[in-house]
């Protein structure tokens, strides 16, 4: 393994916030256009879910970005973000529709966003956040 990545934990982190990544890009790119949403989903609520997953998408995939140019080779970088892309619309699909077009889904989905913004920041922040 140390040809290929000497940085294998990193490697592995990075591979599961790509795949959070790309599962919420998936979801929320579902919800657009908004006028073809059910009344139900057109309300505010969802449009601030739908809005707020979107923010929360773009600091993670900035962040998931920095984190994979700052640890890993360039070559195990996009091999690993093309499996990705490749598989995770498959984990896409087997999940029940309420997940994948519904606020519950959408909730969700912003749970697991900032969880995964905590981890790559524990794990990719500043030597000083380490401090308690």
């Amino acid at each position: 393994m140390q040809a290929i990545e000497p940085n294998w934990i990193s490697l592995l982190w990075f591979a599961v916030f790509a795949t959070i990544v790309t599962l919420a890009l998936l979801v929320v790119a579902g919800m657009f256009p908004l006028g073809s949403r059910p009344h139900y989903q057109r309300s505010r609520v969802a449009i601030a879910l739908i809005v707020g997953n979107g923010l929360l998408l773009a600091a993670l995939l900035v962040g998931t970005g920095l984190y994979g140019y700052a640890e890993l080779r360039w070559s195990t970088l996009i091999v690993v973000t093309g499996l990705v892309v490749l598989f995770a619309p498959g984990l896409f699909e087997a999940w029940p529709p309420s997940l994948r077009d519904g606020r519950t889904g959408l909730m969700a989905l912003i749970g697991v966003q900032i969880v995964a913004l905590a981890a790559l920041a524990k794990l990719a922040g500043p030597p000083w956040s380490n401090m308690s």
